[in-house]
């Protein structure tokens, strides 16, 4: 894939935005905006998306450092990435929330392989259900920012992607 100067700016731009909205809103648990944009780069930006999600993990670790969640985050956000691409033709106002939705609630088991391997059953499956009232909350939150901010920010990157010729 091969990208021309003006997306990979795009590509740095969006990528800035991302990081920039998760820092804002990092003071509020399990309430970010990472899902609702991601969802709306692959629907708008499919073929830069995800390098959008691995510039966005790279500067996590430069900010917060390496940890066990980076081996995580390494393939989470390109299964939202590959759930909304397989679901983009049939895609709807309400199916996008419904998706945010459901990731953020099944964020947790997602995540809980790298335990598993880390610890074997007892510590994944401890870590999962230690988590599911997070989970919980993230679902919710995805929710709230989807329903609220989607449509706005749909009609934003469709008229970039119009007027710019992206």
């Amino acid at each position: 894939m091969k990208l021309k100067t003006r997306e990979l700016v795009l590509a740095a731009m969006l990528s800035a935005l991302l990081i920039a909205a998760k820092q804002a809103m990092s003071f509020i648990p399990n309430f970010e905006p990472v899902t609702l944009l991601l969802i709306l780069y692959t629907l708008h930006f499919p073929r830069m998306t995800p390098l959008i999600i691995y510039v966005f993990v790279a500067v996590q670790v430069l900010l917060y450092g390496f940890n066990v969640w980076v081996y995580m985050y390494l393939y989470i956000w390109i299964i939202l990435y590959a759930v909304v691409r397989l679901l983009a033709r049939w895609g709807s106002y309400l199916l996008w929330i419904i998706v945010a939705t459901v990731y953020g609630m099944l964020f947790g088991l997602l995540c809980s392989p790298v335990y598993l391997f880390i610890g074997g059953w007892s510590m994944g499956l401890s870590w999962f259900i230690a988590g599911i009232p997070y989970d919980i909350m993230h679902g919710i939150g995805n929710a709230i920012m989807v329903a609220v901010l989607f449509i706005p920010l749909d009609k934003i990157f469709t008229r970039l992607k119009t007027t710019k010729g992206y």
